[in-house]
């Protein structure tokens, strides 16, 4: 049994169609990676697992349908989404931002995850006091992680953590979900337009064309396919 598995999605805005019928899925402790060219369909997807928008097919988490769930329920059940853009909330600061990841929490140990998080990036721990809106756009995204970490995911979705952040910072960042994912045993579902730095901690990959799944399988496979590589992945 997939932790997430995905069949016939068909999802859009209004009465436009974006996604038409795409079949996906995510093992337990997986890496998988998302690729496509922008207007693909990618985010759209990510919106649609979380419950963001209307969707038609098969949702199922750990066995279970999730095609009818709220978003509140859909993040009780384990998923948690780092959107596009980041999110955070920048007039409140770093620390605040973090616990309201632990929104759907009611258990004891909150606190402690807080302080585990900061561990893990200590260069939030530095700015704790500080105003989100105050960070780079590289420390907004790590807050962002650690916000999504707070509601203890099983499965978490990153919609393109790279976007608008120099090559040192991107590759700082991909460390610390490969770290989660090796580590901690962390889900990872993986939108991204860095094919290059994307495939070398895939365990799967998807493309994706126009609302549709046009390729897949392992990173090693479809780059090692020269006319996907040239086609889709850019190297």
């Amino acid at each position: 049994m997939s932790l997430l598995h995905i069949e016939g999605l068909r999802a859009g805005y209004g009465p436009v169609n974006v996604l038409e019928g795409i079949d996906l899925s995510v093992e337990k402790g997986e890496f998988v990676v998302m690729l496509g060219a922008n207007g693909a369909g990618k985010t759209t997807t990510m919106r649609a697992i979380s419950g963001l928008i209307g969707r038609q097919g098969t949702i199922e988490f750990e066995g279970s349908s999730i095609q009818r769930s709220s978003p509140d329920s859909i993040v009780r059940c384990g998923i948690a989404q780092v959107p596009q853009g980041r999110g955070t909330f920048p007039e409140l600061s770093v620390e605040d931002n973090m616990l309201t990841g632990a929104y759907v929490r009611k258990d004891a140990e909150i606190r402690d995850d807080v302080d585990r998080w900061f561990q893990q990036f200590p260069r939030l721990a530095e700015r704790r006091t500080q105003r989100a809106g105050s960070l780079s756009g590289g420390e907004q995204q790590m807050l962002a992680i650690a916000r999504a970490l707070m509601s203890r995911p099983k499965l978490l979705l990153c919609d393109e953590p790279s976007l608008g952040l120099a090559p040192l910072i991107t590759k700082e960042l991909f460390e610390v979900l490969e770290r989660l994912n090796r580590d901690d045993g962390l889900s990872v579902l993986l939108v991204e337009q860095n094919a290059n730095l994307a495939m070398h901690i895939a365990d799967r990959v998807y493309l994706l064309e126009t609302g549709r799944i046009v390729a897949q399988g392992s990173a090693e496979e479809l780059g090692a396919d020269d006319s996907i590589r040239k086609a889709y992945l850019g190297f």
